[in-house]
């Protein structure tokens, strides 16, 4: 039997990650802070006393599984949503179907599951708002985006946020070990596991890229040959057989970089292309929105303050339509950003002013500066000596702001650029003793 043969036994089966998905909390690998014994989740599974939570994490760590483990384990009904693809109507046909269920009480209410949460826009969400607080369903939402953003108050409010790691090389040689003496097909197979770095770097500390990438290794093998694993064969294998890109990996990292890069550079041709790249590859446009807010101020800054403006609404645009039409604002916007002068000074600035006042956490706010809401405030001399700044010609008076011990110190240096030329003529003007 050759590897085409072979190949085609494996096209009979499900992939190798859902064959080796683990059916119980025991088999399950890594998240020990989440499953371990005692730990949060061990402890509702063990008291039957499911809340609704939200998991954070890369791809590839289980959180799906999970959530398919909890349920099955305390014998409660299982409804699934992806994010991606569902509506509001499709939200209430869940929550109708759970509210009707025969099997539904107050105290054992069916698990939804919704993958990718973070895409489910406001209305989505406040379809869901009213069921989770009736506990006509528990949720258990799925998100490799930081909740707090993307997860309206209301609904975050009713759930617990876990997050996640990726899997540590213990976890992934668990993995790689438990597959090739467990899996239907790959038992039949010998390996000769040499090194395992290359494997486990490639993998990223994402279960299901690891298994994906030892069943290819093995299909490229075949039948009668030994599987071997070292650092040079699943380089060599891997590059002849990936994808180029993927959103979860290696890869996605350096594609962000050179976006980015490309941005800070001026370079507004290999902006877009490194955004198309992106794209095409899958990735979730929120995410490229939202580095372009991040750039817009740490790279353009104060050179260019409409740039932040485009960027934000670009991010709401984007959440608004979603794709494919969301491609038009993203290249819009990075075409401003690249074409837009650049300036860092804002970034350096509060980097500077964060580290001084670690420094100086104990120096005093002057008297003339605090705040006097009441007659005792004001016999202390608080607010005494104030200079309303809009009482002077220009709107401005000679006055010190910084604490006694920071007196002169300069945390902004304006940037070579027009805009900022003028703020530091200006600056120069009423403040001689920052030069």
């Amino acid at each position: 039997m050759d590897s085409v043969d072979n190949a085609g036994r494996s096209s009979m089966l499900p992939p190798l990650p859902e064959r080796m998905r683990p059916q119980t909390l025991d088999d399950y690998v890594g998240q020990k802070h989440l499953v371990g014994k005692d730990a949060v989740i061990w402890q509702m599974v063990e008291n039957d006393d499911l809340k609704s939570f939200i998991l954070w994490g890369p791809p590839g760590v289980g959180k799906t599984t999970l959530a398919r483990i909890i349920a099955r384990t305390l014998e409660r009904e299982f409804y699934t949503l992806s994010a991606v693809s569902a509506g509001v109507k499709e939200v209430r046909e869940v929550i109708d179907k759970a509210r009707s269920g025969s099997i539904f009480t107050a105290a054992h209410s069916p698990v939804l599951f919704i993958d990718e949460i973070h895409r489910f826009n406001k209305s989505q969400q406040d379809a869901l708002l009213g069921a989770v607080e009736e506990g006509v369903v528990t949720l258990i939402g799925a998100t490799t985006e930081n909740p707090s953003f993307e997860v309206i108050t209301p609904l975050l409010s009713r759930c617990q946020v876990f997050v996640l790691k990726p899997l540590e090389a213990s976890d992934l040689d668990t993995l790689l070990h438990r597959a090739i003496s467990s899996d239907i097909l790959l038992k039949t197979r010998k390996f000769d596991i040499r090194e395992t770095d290359a494997l486990f770097r490639y993998s990223g500390g994402d279960a299901r890229k690891l298994l994906n990438i030892i069943d290819l290794l093995t299909s490229t093998f075949h039948a009668d040959q030994t599987v071997v694993i070292d650092n040079n064969t699943v380089t060599s294998r891997l590059n002849e057989h990936l994808s180029v890109y993927d959103k979860g990996g290696e890869m996605h990292y350096d594609i962000i970089s050179a976006f980015i890069k490309s941005i800070r550079g001026s370079d507004p041709n290999a902006a877009v292309y490194w955004m198309a790249r992106m794209l095409n590859g899958g990735e979730d446009p929120l995410f490229i929105a939202r580095r372009m807010c991040i750039l817009a101020s740490e790279d353009i800054g104060l050179a260019n303050p409409n740039a932040m403006l485009l960027a934000n609404a670009c991010f709401n645009t984007v959440h608004n339509i979603g794709m494919p039409e969301a491609r038009i604002p993203l290249s819009e916007t990075a075409i401003y950003l690249a074409c837009s002068p650049k300036s860092n000074s804002a970034y350096l600035a509060i980097d500077r002013a964060m580290a001084a006042a670690k420094d100086s956490q104990d120096a005093p706010v002057p008297l003339y500066l605090r705040n006097a809401p009441t007659s005792l405030m004001k016999d202390l001399g608080y607010s005494d000596g104030y200079k309303y700044a809009h009482d002077y010609p220009g709107h401005w008076t000679d006055l010190e702001f910084m604490p006694e011990k920071l007196s002169g110190t300069r945390f902004y240096d304006p940037a070579d650029n027009r805009r900022e030329a003028e703020m530091k003529e200006r600056l120069d003007r009423l403040w001689p003793k920052y030069k």
